[in-house]
């Protein structure tokens, strides 16, 4: 399995110390990094971001499971979200399909233990885990953490990680020969002689695409928060299909009218 990186208040606060020049220098026009890593069967996308939301705010949705459904919701894949319990824990069902346009009833469902690993002050840390997923993949996780900033800002560190089984090497293998081979990730694997980046792409790839659109979504729903409530849901859609296409190369699958539609259709079912 992949290590995991120091968790923690004072690691994150690190970190954020470590990456300042490189969110000030960002080239994806906001101060984001993004780091991957593919060893063996483990595969781990992370994201460390300055945010333009008073702690406070981001602070309501990282620890508070309610929130949640609403956020994974946004992704254009996930078709379904329901709370539950399991004895004292609390769980999330989340249903997933393959490419946007595979309706609920093909989706694949994910049963995942809600956690908060800390809430503080000036610090929160929550994580979703599932022990199986679909085709042999295992040991799903999704962790975000925050921290304010002292310029009135949010630093947030959020990571996505899996383990690969057999069969879904293969079909993903399958899968990145044929349509997913032109995608691409945000990495910069090389540089061409003129200077023209090439990005990473595979599964390395995949999983920063994955990444991202979760990023947003929780991005997406703080900035809602600032909007009268019955206006919070068409405006997270919104700020999500917008945010996605400000990186089409990478994260384009459907057009916004396309998206609007069905999400409108699946929160309303």
């Amino acid at each position: 399995m992949l290590a995991q990186p120091a968790t923690g208040a004072a690691a994150l606060k690190e970190r954020h110390a470590a990456l300042e020049p490189a969110l000030r220098t960002s080239p994806l026009q906001r101060p984001i990094v993004i780091e991957s890593q593919q060893t063996g069967d483990s595969i781990m996308g992370r994201i460390y971001a300055v945010v333009d939301q008073p702690f406070a705010r981001v602070a309501q949705v990282v620890p508070t499971v309610g929130h949640w459904c609403d956020v994974l919701m946004l992704h254009l894949n996930n078709k379904q979200c329901r709370l539950g319990t399991a004895g004292a824990q609390t769980t999330l069902a989340l249903w997933v399909s393959r490419r946007y346009d595979i309706p609920l009833e093909k989706a694949q469902r994910f049963d995942f233990v809600y956690q908060v690993q800390a809430q503080a002050p000036a610090y929160v840390d929550a994580t979703l885990g599932a022990a199986k997923g679909p085709l042999g993949t295992h040991d799903y996780r999704i962790e975000i953490e925050a921290m304010p900033l002292a310029d009135g800002r949010s630093f947030v560190h959020m990571s996505y990680a899996y383990e690969a089984g057999m069969a879904s090497r293969m079909a993903m293998q399958a899968y990145l020969a044929t349509a997913g081979r032109e995608k691409i990730g945000f990495t910069v694997a090389s540089r061409k002689a003129d200077g023209t980046p090439t990005y990473v792409g595979g599964l390395r790839g995949l999983v920063e695409r994955n990444t991202m659109r979760y990023f947003l979504a929780f991005d997406a729903y703080f900035a809602s928060l600032a909007q009268p409530p019955a206006q919070q849901q068409e405006f997270r859609l919104k700020y999500w299909i917008t945010a996605v296409e400000g990186y089409g190369p990478q994260l384009h699958e459907a057009d916004e009218a396309v998206y609007l539609e069905m999400k409108r259709a699946e929160l309303n079912r």
